[in-house]
C-alpha cells in the first residue's frame, strides 16, 4: 500500500489520510479514472466503478475541504412522489429558509419509488449541490457513502425507516399524534374505532398505528384486528380500504386515518353508503393540509409541522455543508390534534 499523503497535498484529504492516488494504485486504474468515478461520469466500466467505489468506502476517503467552493448553490430536495399537497408544504418550509441564506432549491423525484435510483445519483453527483435533503425516500449505504466521498451531506426529513447512525434526520411525533387522535374519540365515547395506516413497513404509519393502539389499550378497549387496515397515504386507499368495514356486522363508528387525503377517502366511501359526518360516523385526519379546512364538515386531524420539518431540515443541511457540527443530529418537532366538525359523540 503507498505511503500516506501529505496533508499538505494537492490532491490529499483534510486529514491527510490517503490520497486520490493511493486510490488508484490499489485498485489498479488510472488517477483520471478514479476522478471519474467520484465524479459520476458514465464512461467509466461498472466493475470497474464498483471497484473503485468499494475502496473509497473503506478508506472513508472525503474530498478536499476546497471541494465546497466548488460546489454549486444549490439544495436538492429529493422526493419520492411530487404531484401532492403534503410535498407542497415541504418545498415552502424549505424554499424559505434557502432563499434566506442566497441559495437555490433544485427539485428531484424518483418516480413512486422510495429508494432514488442510479440516474437521481448520477444526476446529483453532475449537478454538485451544496447538501441533498431526501424526504420520505430511503438512500442506500451505497447511495449515502457516494455522496459522503464527495462530501455532499445529507439529511432525511419524515424517514421511512430507521436512519442509519451517521445521517441526520428530521420527523414528527407520529405515535403521540396517533395516541392523541385516537384518545379523542375514546373521550367522545366512541368504542369501534377503525385505523386506515399507510404503508405497514414504513417508520411513521407504524408509529401512528402504535399510538393508536396504546390509546385503545390504556382505555381498556380490545385492537379488533379486523378494524386496522393499511394501505398508502392517497385518498383512493382510505376509500378503498374503508368501505369493506362498512360489511361488517358490528362496523366502526369512527375512523382514524393516517393521512388527511386517505381522510378525504373516508369521506367518499361514508357518503356512497349513505352516512353522514360527524352524525353517523366520525373522522380523523394526520398531516393538516390545508384542504383539511376546506372540506365539508372541516377535518379534525392530528397537525404535523410539514413546513417546520423541511425548514429545520435545510439549516441543519446548511449548517453540516459548511463543515460545522450541528447541535442535535436527530429532531422531532411536536404533533397537536386540531379539532373541528368531523367528529362527534356516537349516536
Amino acid at each position: 500500500m503507498p505511503t500516506k499523503a501529505d496533508p499538505s497535498s494537492p490532491d490529499g484529504t483534510a486529514s491527510g489520510k490517503i490520497t486520490i492516488a493511493d486510490i488508484a494504485a490499489e485498485a489498479g486504474v488510472s488517477v483520471p479514472t478514479v476522478s471519474k468515478v467520484m465524479n459520476g461520469r458514465a464512461d467509466v466500466a461498472p466493475h470497474t466503478r464498483e471497484r473503485v467505489e468499494a475502496i473509497i468506502r473503506r478508506h472513508g476517503y472525503q474530498r478536499r475541504s476546497d471541494e465546497r467552493s466548488r460546489r454549486s448553490n444549490l439544495v436538492e430536495l429529493m422526493f419520492h412522489e411530487l404531484e401532492s399537497a403534503w410535498a407542497l408544504e415541504i418545498i415552502r418550509g424549505a424554499e424559505q429558509v434557502a432563499a434566506e441564506q442566497g441559495l437555490a432549491l433544485v427539485l428531484s423525484e424518483s418516480q413512486g419509488r422510495l429508494t432514488p435510483g442510479h440516474g437521481w445519483l448520477e444526476g446529483v453527483i453532475a449537478r454538485k449541490p451544496l447538501a441533498v435533503i431526501s424526504v420520505f425516500s430511503d438512500l442506500t449505504s451505497q447511495q449515502l457513502a457516494k455522496l459522503r466521498a464527495r462530501d455532499i451531506p445529507v439529511v432525511v426529513v419524515d424517514p421511512i425507516g430507521e436512519p442509519q447512525l451517521e445521517t441526520p434526520s428530521i420527523g414528527a411525533t407520529n405515535w403521540n399524534g396517533g395516541l392523541t387522535a385516537t384518545r379523542h374519540l375514546i373521550e367522545l365515547g366512541h368504542r369501534r374505532i377503525a385505523m386506515i395506516g399507510g404503508p405497514e413497513r414504513v417508520l411513521c404509519s407504524r408509529a401512528r398505528v402504535d399510538g393508536y393502539r396504546a390509546a385503545l389499550e390504556t382505555a381498556g378497549l380490545a385492537v379488533d384486528p379486523r378494524l386496522v387496515r393499511y394501505g398508502d397515504f392517497h385518498v383512493e386507499s382510505g376509500r378503498a380500504q374503508f368501505a369493506p368495514l362498512l360489511d361488517l356486522p358490528d362496523p366502526p363508528t369512527a375512523v382514524f386515518a393516517g393521512s388527511d387525503l386517505q381522510a378525504l377517502g373516508v369521506y367518499e366511501a361514508a357518503r356512497a353508503a349513505g352516512l353522514r359526518i360527524p352524525q353517523d360516523l366520525s373522522v380523523i385526519g394526520f398531516d393538516d393540509l390545508p384542504v383539511a379546512q376546506w372540506v365539508g364538515p372541516p377535518l379534525t386531524t392530528v397537525r404535523q409541522p410539514l413546513q417546520d420539518m423541511a425548514a429545520a431540515g435545510t439549516r441543519l443541511a446548511i449548517t453540516l455543508a459548511r463543515g460545522e457540527e450541528p447541535e442535535h443530529r436527530r429532531i422531532e418537532l411536536a404533533t397537536t390534534l386540531v379539532v373541528r366538525q368531523s367528529t362527534a359523540p356516537p349516536r
